[in-house]
């Protein structure tokens, strides 16, 4: 690689014009605030954390492009033109004819399902994020986890690790018979499995697959730009494709996608559902009006939606997604060189440590991962998630503990909002907590169970 392509890879494609003040609270305060809140990160108020690395969703910053398209918001109730400018803007990216917006993502995830779903049928998929599979088992059906046995090994190193096993998708399709099989979901990038991407190739072979059986094809597109990102960097043939042209290949291979804007479209809130059949179009109107709103507003203000339409612009900038991928890719190198154990390779927009080796001593049902979320807030003031068996919770036909594959605490950056020497903190936080804890024997038990989405409101207690 030349010294120009090297410099290019460090550019930072903006520079900050309003800044937020965030504090770091003394050690003993914050010891206070994650006991007071049950050892759980979400009962934390927002000024008790100093690097916020909960979720990248509607956590990033806004662009002056966006915030002057704000200003243009045409707010009428029904046929507003700012839900056109951002309907044609994502017809244009995607190719998909139909759009309705929603409140965000689980919105659009509850109208869907409303209408597709019915009692006793399945959602192949490679593995289901929490508000996804609750949303297909309040309708009725059941979820199906066929991700690609790489993608259930944190330490296997694999260029598409979100990938569908086509074979087991294929088996369970035949054994519940096509007429059972609501859809297959894709989630692009694959957030449960530690923001790993899916190849163009395995999107095709599934489209192949379920096109010759009549099964529909949907993605999860909530980090859609971010996928194809890894598609040029990673995978045959793509490596001089625009963006742009990879994203519409990509959706040309499926029927539909539910869409929360908050992850690519870099809004703080906002959604959509996208479909190619006018029938099942008209079918999702109902349920829109009566859970989100009219649907050329879905629960959306014009102003968000013209920050929606900008937002899908801004994300499909190269040098915007070389800045994004290549930052998380610089959080994972500082943590694997001090010998933490993560998902590999990087995905896009999280690095995602492993809890079970991480504590190798504590017991799976102890939480691991839960336990080093709460042990980095304590250390420096980080707030993280687990995506484990916190998140994942209890078989709904058998009341069990469902064991996952992978234990993982979630670091996830917000787009355009933390510097180098945030990042750089957070290395050494989470340094610091595996060279003085990692021989721990115990973890953490329930003090309540909520109901449900759990990991949002349960508290543990220390054993």
């Amino acid at each position: 690689m030349s010294s120009e392509q090297e410099r290019a890879r460090r550019v930072v494609p903006f520079r900050a014009k309003v800044v937020e003040p965030i504090h770091l609270l003394p050690r003993e305060e914050r010891s206070r605030r994650i006991e007071r809140a049950g050892l759980c990160l979400f009962a934390l108020k927002g000024d008790d954390v100093y690097v916020d690395l909960l979720t990248d969703s509607g956590t990033g910053s806004l662009s002056t492009n966006q915030l002057a398209a704000m200003m243009t918001g045409d707010e009428s109730y029904a046929g507003s033109r700012s839900f056109d400018k951002m309907a044609d803007r994502f017809r244009e990216i995607t190719g998909l004819p139909f759009v309705i917006p929603s409140h965000q993502g689980r919105g659009a995830e509850r109208v869907l399902n409303s209408v597709l779903v019915r009692p006793h049928s399945i959602v192949p998929g490679n593995s289901h994020f929490d508000t996804t599979k609750a949303h297909i088992e309040l309708a009725g059906g059941r979820c199906v986890d066929c991700t690609i046995e790489a993608g259930k090994d944190s330490a296997t190193v694999h260029p598409f690790k979100g990938n569908v096993d086509v074979p087991k998708l294929q088996k369970t399709i035949e054994e519940v018979g096509a007429r059972n099989v609501a859809y297959v979901l894709i989630t692009i990038t694959c957030n449960s499995g530690g923001g790993q991407p899916v190849s163009m190739a395995n999107i095709r072979e599934v489209s192949t697959l379920c096109r010759a059986r009549g099964v529909p094809v949907f993605f999860d597109a909530a980090r859609f730009a971010e996928n194809a990102w890894f598609i040029r960097e990673r995978e045959a043939g793509y490596g001089n494709k625009p963006v742009r042209e990879i994203v519409r290949e990509m959706f040309s291979y499926v029927d539909g996608c539910t869409m929360s804007s908050k992850k690519d479209a870099i809004v703080p809130m906002g959604g959509l559902i996208a479909v190619r059949d006018q029938g099942l179009f008209d079918a999702l109107k109902t349920p829109t009006i009566l859970f989100e709103g009219f649907y050329t507003y879905g629960g959306m203000s014009g102003m968000m939606m013209e920050a929606l339409a900008q937002g899908l612009d801004d994300v499909m900038q190269e040098d915007y997604l070389r800045h994004r991928i290549g930052q998380i890719a610089q959080l994972g190198a500082g943590l694997r060189a001090a010998g933490v154990p993560i998902v590999e390779p990087v995905g896009g927009h999280a690095v995602f440590v492993d809890g079970r080796r991480f504590y190798p001593h504590v017991p799976e049902d102890q939480f691991p991962a839960q336990l080093l979320c709460v042990e980095l807030y304590k250390e420096g003031g980080v707030r993280t998630v687990e995506v484990g068996a916190n998140l994942i919770g209890r078989d709904p036909d058998t009341g069990e503990n469902i064991r996952p594959a992978l234990d993982l605490c979630r670091l996830a950056v917000p787009r355009r909002a933390y510097f180098q020497e945030h990042l750089d903190y957070v290395v050494d936080v989470v340094a610091t907590v595996f060279e003085g804890q990692r021989d721990r024997t115990r973890g953490l038990a329930f003090e309540h169970e909520a109901a449900g989405i759990r990991h949002f409101s349960s508290t543990f207690r220390y054993l």
